[in-house]
């Protein structure tokens, strides 16, 4: 029998393989962990926040505000597992706070980003359309890249017709990367003829 302390503890032993059995146990116990799971996202240690996004990404109604709010958080590897957490539970009311996720520093919570978005669908359509139009200039023009990239490619998943003129116009530009989700969205919305060139 475990008490809820003694799966924390677990949880927050720093022994990957304890922590584990914890969050699998923690899990099972649907809301009743919810309250020391938000507990733990206030912790200044970053992995006890970590391992409680971790539990509440595989727990069918955690609320999303508590992913959403940690999408801002210091430690890299929280934002990472936030935006993972947030593909698991996609929410209307994520998706400014994923695009702006999309210009992470980090490629990694962009792309988890791009991916939580392609599964909220329809409805983060036309913020993604505002990213694929940033010029790509200035100082940050690296994530300015990687955000235009990953909205593409969440707008090739979700083949919503209003994106098909800025598929036709990523075709167009320099990136093999750009020009393959162009061609998969078009191909995805039955478009795949519309883009060939006759000589």
């Amino acid at each position: 029998m475990f008490t809820m302390d003694i799966l924390i503890s677990e949880l927050t032993s720093g022994d990957d393989k304890h922590a584990e059995s914890a969050m699998n146990k923690l899990v099972a116990e649907g809301e009743k962990s919810f309250p020391a799971m938000k507990n733990l996202l206030d912790s200044p240690d970053p992995n006890h926040r970590w391992w409680a996004l971790s539990v509440l990404a595989q727990i069918e109604n955690a609320d999303v505000n508590w992913m959403l709010a940690a999408l801002d958080d210091e430690s890299v590897e929280v934002r990472q597992c936030a935006a993972l957490g947030l593909s698991v539970h996609p929410d209307d009311r994520s998706v400014s706070a994923l695009v702006k996720a999309l210009h992470d520093p980090d490629s990694m919570v962009s792309t988890l980003a791009a991916n939580a978005l392609s599964k909220v669908g329809i409805a983060a359509v036309d913020e993604l359309l505002l990213v694929f139009e940033e010029s790509e200039t200035g100082e940050n023009i690296l994530q300015v890249k990687t955000a235009r990239l990953g909205a593409i490619r969440a707008l090739a998943i979700i083949a919503d017709p209003r994106a098909i003129p800025a598929m036709m116009a990523a075709l167009e530009e320099d990136s093999v990367f750009m020009n393959h989700w162009a061609e998969t969205g078009l191909k995805n919305m039955g478009q795949d003829m519309v883009y060939l060139k006759l000589d």
